[in-house]
């Protein structure tokens, strides 16, 4: 059982919670994830660990009310109980001095890009965070990113906040005036496509962060299987980072339907 020892709306639906974790706290990197469950019949939800407060003993997750049990997950309030909370997870981030980084968050995915861009930023890099959301109220951590990043590029559907487009438009709008070393991104598997389409153009190295449909973590139960290069991958293992342009989205979109 893990305490929530708090709670914050950054929207309607989009909530976050600091938990106590302290194991998870001590020796979570960038990029990893836990899977937390409610309940004993709970379904097993992955969440990237936004952040860790290891005085503290705790770990920080976003989560969206999407479905029965993400909106279980949100009902809860502080001094609540999360029944497991399971981690740290996956392959953390590979992180080293690439020189000019876009980290591209989308959504919710704002969330566990935070961790990436304080890493990266920390070890040397021009990091550059082009964040995305249908509109200004879905905009998340803004003042958080911009403490670690050299620029931050703002982009909203509506134009309600920044600049009116698409993450794709921020994107192109850095990658037309300077060299980009690398690009990171996370956020709904249609636009993780559609940004590994724009990079690959452009010819600039791209990891992708996935989230699929998890059930074990242990790469068992093969809910969470890709294909990446060819080859047949589990994100709960191998991932959650691939390299972007190898990533079969198509079939990841397909897959994700399936559950919906």
């Amino acid at each position: 059982m893990n305490k929530i020892v708090d709670k914050e709306y950054f929207s309607e639906n989009v909530v976050k919670f600091e938990v106590e974790a302290p194991l998870i706290a001590r020796s979570r990197k960038a990029g990893h994830f836990v899977i937390v469950r409610v309940g004993e019949k709970g379904e097993r939800i992955p969440l990237t660990i936004a952040a860790s407060d290891v005085a503290k003993g705790t770990i920080t997750i976003v989560i969206q009310a999407v479905g029965a049990s993400s909106k279980k997950i949100c009902d809860l309030n502080t001094g609540d109980y999360i029944t497991d909370v399971v981690g740290p997870l996956g392959q953390a981030t590979h992180i080293e001095n690439y020189g000019t980084v876009i980290c591209a968050g989308g959504g919710v995915g704002i969330a566990p890009m935070l961790p990436i861009i304080e890493a990266m930023k920390k070890a040397g890099n021009k990091v550059i965070s082009v964040l995305a959301a249908r509109t200004k109220d879905l905009v998340i951590l803004e003042k958080q990113v911009a403490e670690y990043s050299d620029e931050v590029i703002v982009m909203t559907d509506d134009g309600s906040y920044g600049y009116k487009g698409l993450i794709t438009n921020g994107i192109e709008m850095v990658v037309n005036r300077e060299k980009v070393d690398l690009c990171v991104t996370i956020g709904p598997a249609i636009m993780m496509k559609f940004v590994s389409l724009l990079t690959e153009k452009y010819n600039i190295p791209t990891m992708a962060s996935l989230n699929t449909i998890m059930v074990d973590g242990t790469g068992m139960c093969g809910a969470c299987r890709i294909t990446v290069g060819g080859k047949t991958k589990f994100v709960c293992v191998d991932g959650p980072e691939f390299n972007a342009h190898e990533v079969d989205f198509d079939e990841m979109l397909m897959r994700l339907k399936a559950y919906n």
